[in-house]
């Protein structure tokens, strides 16, 4: 799918007011984000940013079906469905000793056919996928079950260390 047609696409969906979507949830304690957004779609995967701690990202944790192996360079917990999305890169697979940003919970669940606008970032969900575009960058990720897709400028490139599978511009 093009970029103009993804971005069409998410924003064909009403949007939906970000305010609410400041919080994440975690065993019946809500934790205030600030300026930093958390959701949930209805399939599962959960999304949250982290600019207080100077993260630029979209970090998402998707249940894929296949997801990148644990390269043999990683030491520590292989999450092979977590995928950080800056606009400039999108990478699939990353070592981490600790839950992260996901410390505070789970944002409220993103309904369907709606979309949520942050930062440079602007999403929409339905039943088969999470698409979320970049403003700034000009670039979008599809994430699903079955893989995780990058749209414009993107290119599959051999990854750093302790990196499954990473597209940049």
């Amino acid at each position: 799918m093009p970029i103009a047609d993804a971005i069409r696409w998410i924003e064909a969906a009403p949007p939906i007011d970000a305010a609410q979507y400041h919080i994440a949830l975690r065993g019946g304690v809500t934790a205030d984000l600030g300026d930093d957004v958390a959701f949930t779609t209805p399939g599962g995967t959960g999304c949250m940013t982290d600019a207080k701690h100077g993260s630029p990202a979209l970090a998402c944790l998707v249940e894929l079906t296949n997801p990148p192996p644990r390269p043999p360079d990683v030491y520590g917990q292989w999450k092979g469905g977590w995928v950080d999305f800056d606009g400039s890169t999108v990478q699939v697979g990353s070592a981490h000793g600790d839950p992260g940003r996901f410390a505070a919970g789970q944002g409220r669940e993103l309904p369907y056919d709606t979309s949520l606008s942050f930062g440079n970032y602007r999403c929409r969900t339905d039943a088969s996928a999470l698409v979320c575009v970049n403003y700034a960058q000009q670039s979008a990720v599809r994430l699903a079950a079955d893989g995780v897709d990058a749209f414009a400028c993107a290119r599959q490139v051999t990854p750093p260390a302790g990196i499954g599978v990473q597209y940049v511009c």
